[in-house]
């Protein structure tokens, strides 16, 4: 802990994920930030021309938990593949689709 009891930085990560398959048009974006918002889980996901991209960015166990779900999404989705890559903390302070 630091000394105003926040936890330390180096428990915040990033993670990159390009999701494929059907996942437009099921509610997957807005789904995800519901939960990342009441994860405390920032980043941002958009449509891309294959798929969904999103950046998930906050406390391991929260991100964890999400890229977790991501590998189903909800219950119309159509998962075939999530790619996910790490990247630095880059400081986003909420959880924006695009």
């Amino acid at each position: 802990m630091t000394d105003d009891g926040d936890a330390p930085a180096a428990d915040v990560i990033r993670r990159h994920l390009k999701v494929s398959g059907r996942v437009q048009g099921v509610f997957y974006r807005e789904t995800l930030r519901r939960m990342a918002v009441e994860a405390g889980v920032n980043g941002w996901a958009r449509n891309t021309r294959d798929g969904l991209e999103t950046v998930l960015e906050g406390p391991r166990d929260d991100v964890d938990r999400l890229v977790k779900w991501c590998r189903q999404g909800p219950p119309h989705a159509v998962v075939i593949h999530v790619q996910v890559d790490e990247e630095a903390p880059a400081g986003d302070s909420e959880f924006r689709v695009r």
